[in-house]
Protein backbone atom coordinates (compact mmCIF):
# COMPACT_ATOMS: atom_id res chain seq x y z
CA UNK A 1 0.00 0.00 0.00
CA UNK A 2 1.15 3.76 -0.76
CA UNK A 3 2.42 5.33 2.64
CA UNK A 4 -0.26 8.18 3.31
CA UNK A 5 2.98 10.47 4.88
CA UNK A 6 4.12 10.29 1.37
CA UNK A 7 1.41 10.52 -1.10
CA UNK A 8 -1.88 12.94 -2.29
CA UNK A 9 -5.61 12.32 -1.65
CA UNK A 10 -7.55 13.61 -4.73
CA UNK A 11 -10.33 15.02 -3.70
CA UNK A 12 -12.41 14.77 -6.74
CA UNK A 13 -12.11 10.61 -7.04
CA UNK A 14 -10.54 9.79 -3.55
CA UNK A 15 -7.68 7.98 -5.18
CA UNK A 16 -4.30 8.27 -3.23
CA UNK A 17 -1.07 9.10 -5.37
CA UNK A 18 2.61 9.07 -4.40
CA UNK A 19 4.05 12.54 -4.18
CA UNK A 20 6.47 11.92 -7.03
CA UNK A 21 4.08 10.82 -9.21
CA UNK A 22 1.83 13.68 -8.27
CA UNK A 23 4.91 15.97 -8.86
CA UNK A 24 5.93 14.28 -12.49
CA UNK A 25 2.14 14.81 -13.57
CA UNK A 26 2.46 18.36 -12.54
CA UNK A 27 5.52 18.94 -14.16
CA UNK A 28 4.10 17.14 -17.26
CA UNK A 29 1.03 19.77 -17.16
CA UNK A 30 3.53 23.04 -16.63
CA UNK A 31 5.40 21.81 -19.66
CA UNK A 32 2.82 20.89 -21.93
CA UNK A 33 0.81 24.10 -20.60
CA UNK A 34 -2.23 22.08 -19.79
CA UNK A 35 -5.03 22.49 -16.95
CA UNK A 36 -4.16 21.14 -13.83
CA UNK A 37 -6.60 18.00 -14.07
CA UNK A 38 -6.58 14.85 -11.71
CA UNK A 39 -4.13 12.22 -13.40
CA UNK A 40 -7.04 9.84 -12.76
CA UNK A 41 -10.73 11.03 -13.73
CA UNK A 42 -9.23 14.05 -15.02
CA UNK A 43 -11.42 16.23 -13.29
CA UNK A 44 -9.98 20.10 -13.18
CA UNK A 45 -8.57 20.67 -9.87
CA UNK A 46 -10.43 22.23 -7.65
CA UNK A 47 -8.56 24.16 -4.88
CA UNK A 48 -10.95 26.29 -2.67
CA UNK A 49 -11.75 24.55 0.45
CA UNK A 50 -15.55 24.81 -0.40
CA UNK A 51 -14.97 23.09 -3.63
CA UNK A 52 -13.27 20.24 -2.12
CA UNK A 53 -15.67 19.18 0.24
CA UNK A 54 -18.34 19.28 -2.02
CA UNK A 55 -16.82 17.02 -3.99
CA UNK A 56 -15.97 15.01 -0.89
CA UNK A 57 -19.47 15.31 -0.23
CA UNK A 58 -20.41 13.53 -3.79
CA UNK A 59 -18.08 10.70 -3.29
CA UNK A 60 -20.10 9.86 -0.05
CA UNK A 61 -22.96 9.64 -1.86
CA UNK A 62 -22.21 6.95 -3.61
CA UNK A 63 -20.88 5.43 -0.39
CA UNK A 64 -17.02 5.62 -1.43
CA UNK A 65 -15.44 4.15 1.74
CA UNK A 66 -12.41 6.47 1.80
CA UNK A 67 -14.66 9.72 1.40
CA UNK A 68 -16.22 8.86 4.07
CA UNK A 69 -12.64 8.89 6.09
CA UNK A 70 -11.57 11.88 4.46
CA UNK A 71 -14.67 13.67 5.98
CA UNK A 72 -14.44 11.88 9.58
CA UNK A 73 -10.51 13.26 9.27
CA UNK A 74 -11.76 16.59 8.65
CA UNK A 75 -14.62 16.91 11.23
CA UNK A 76 -11.80 15.67 13.58
CA UNK A 77 -9.99 18.53 12.87
CA UNK A 78 -12.78 20.26 13.02
CA UNK A 79 -12.84 19.26 16.83
CA UNK A 80 -16.64 17.66 15.32
CA UNK A 81 -15.69 14.51 16.97
CA UNK A 82 -18.63 12.80 17.02
CA UNK A 83 -19.37 13.52 13.21
CA UNK A 84 -16.15 12.30 12.58
CA UNK A 85 -16.77 9.12 14.30
CA UNK A 86 -20.21 8.50 12.29
CA UNK A 87 -17.85 8.80 9.18
CA UNK A 88 -15.45 6.18 10.60
CA UNK A 89 -18.17 4.38 11.35
CA UNK A 90 -19.85 4.05 7.99
CA UNK A 91 -16.16 3.73 6.19
CA UNK A 92 -15.45 1.08 8.58
CA UNK A 93 -19.04 -0.90 7.78
CA UNK A 94 -17.70 -1.10 3.85
CA UNK A 95 -14.33 -2.49 4.79
CA UNK A 96 -12.01 1.02 4.57
CA UNK A 97 -8.94 0.37 6.80
CA UNK A 98 -8.48 3.88 7.71
CA UNK A 99 -11.32 4.23 9.09
CA UNK A 100 -11.03 0.87 11.33
CA UNK A 101 -7.68 2.39 12.75
CA UNK A 102 -9.59 5.68 13.73
CA UNK A 103 -12.00 4.12 15.45
CA UNK A 104 -9.71 1.91 17.01
CA UNK A 105 -7.69 4.51 18.37
CA UNK A 106 -10.77 6.44 19.79
CA UNK A 107 -11.91 3.27 21.22
CA UNK A 108 -8.71 2.63 23.19
CA UNK A 109 -8.21 6.36 23.98
CA UNK A 110 -11.73 6.37 25.14
CA UNK A 111 -11.68 10.05 22.87
CA UNK A 112 -14.43 12.78 22.31
CA UNK A 113 -17.18 10.99 24.34
CA UNK A 114 -16.32 7.84 22.84
CA UNK A 115 -16.70 5.03 26.01
CA UNK A 116 -12.84 3.56 26.29
CA UNK A 117 -13.36 0.63 25.05
CA UNK A 118 -10.26 -1.87 24.80
CA UNK A 119 -12.63 -4.88 22.82
CA UNK A 120 -13.99 -2.72 20.28
CA UNK A 121 -10.41 -0.89 19.93
CA UNK A 122 -8.88 -4.45 19.47
CA UNK A 123 -11.64 -5.40 17.09
CA UNK A 124 -11.00 -2.48 14.68
CA UNK A 125 -7.12 -2.40 15.21
CA UNK A 126 -7.14 -6.23 13.75
CA UNK A 127 -9.11 -5.46 10.78
CA UNK A 128 -7.04 -2.50 10.20
CA UNK A 129 -3.75 -4.60 10.52
CA UNK A 130 -5.34 -7.26 8.23
CA UNK A 131 -6.41 -4.59 5.88
CA UNK A 132 -2.05 -3.65 6.04
CA UNK A 133 -2.37 -0.29 7.90
CA UNK A 134 1.34 0.17 8.87
CA UNK A 135 0.40 1.74 12.33
CA UNK A 136 -2.00 -0.80 13.16
CA UNK A 137 0.30 -3.59 12.75
CA UNK A 138 3.09 -1.67 14.55
CA UNK A 139 0.34 -1.02 17.60
CA UNK A 140 -0.51 -4.18 17.77
CA UNK A 141 3.01 -5.65 17.74
CA UNK A 142 3.07 -3.51 20.70
CA UNK A 143 0.52 -4.34 22.23
CA UNK A 144 1.43 -8.19 22.06
CA UNK A 145 4.93 -7.08 23.45
CA UNK A 146 3.27 -5.32 26.69
CA UNK A 147 1.16 -8.33 27.22
CA UNK A 148 3.83 -10.89 27.03
CA UNK A 149 2.93 -12.38 24.07
CA UNK A 150 6.11 -12.49 22.13
CA UNK A 151 5.45 -15.08 19.64
CA UNK A 152 2.60 -12.79 18.40
CA UNK A 153 4.14 -9.72 18.54
CA UNK A 154 6.66 -10.35 16.09
CA UNK A 155 4.37 -11.53 13.59
CA UNK A 156 2.81 -8.24 13.19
Amino acid sequence: PIDPQDSTRMFCCCKLICNGCQFANQLREQEQNLISTCPFCRQPRSFPQEESETDLLKRIEVNDPIAMRNMGKERYYQGRIKDAFKYWGKGAALGEVGSHYELAVMYWEGEGGVEKDMKKGLFHMEKAAIGGHLSARYNLGTYDYNEGRMDKAVKH
